[in-house]
């Protein structure tokens, strides 16, 4: 475990909707070189996207596999109410985080929500498995806010759009 403390002391601060300074195979070759070979693969199979749930997942992976899990569902109950007109009220965030803004913007708000959730996570986990896990998280969130460039995406608009004239 001693080595963790080192690995975890090279990793650079991550700020939400910031360039990281580690990208995230350099991450996981770091990883692989400082953690036992059962930790490095229960890392490597973490994705922020996945919430299928395994028994041998520490406590935290599997809140926050919960909490994504509800976040989906409170998303589709209140898309569903929405286009049945009728009225949803959500539990995990307030409403104003998907009713306002473009698709970006709300995609933006989502991810500073599961990051914020990351954040409360994280309290008491400074260089053991949870803390890799839970920064390999961020990474990935990190690299999600990384693919959104403007101007392809502008571009995808008006080529689909302009299919269908």
């Amino acid at each position: 475990m001693d080595k963790y403390y080192y690995f975890a002391a090279q990793l650079p601060m991550l700020e939400f909707d910031k360039d990281p300074l580690i990208r995230i195979e350099t991450f996981l070759t770091e990883a692989r070189k400082w953690m036992s070979a059962s930790d490095f693969y229960l890392l490597n199979r973490v994705d922020f996207k996945n919430t299928e749930k395994t028994g041998s997942e520490p406590q935290p992976l599997k809140e926050f596999k919960q909490f994504e899990f509800q976040l989906r569902t409170e998303l589709v109950l209140w898309r569903t109410a929405l286009k049945q007109r009728q009225e949803y009220k959500t539990v995990l965030f307030p409403v104003t985080i998907i009713k306002e803004g473009n698709p970006l913007e709300v995609e933006k708000k989502l991810l500073l929500l599961r990051w914020n959730f990351i954040d409360e996570l994280e309290f008491g986990h400074y260089s053991d498995i949870t803390y890799f896990i839970l920064y390999y998280l961020k990474l990935q969130i990190l690299a999600r806010l990384q693919r959104f460039n403007k101007e392809i995406g502008k571009e995808n608009f008006q080529t689909y759009t302009e299919i269908g004239l």
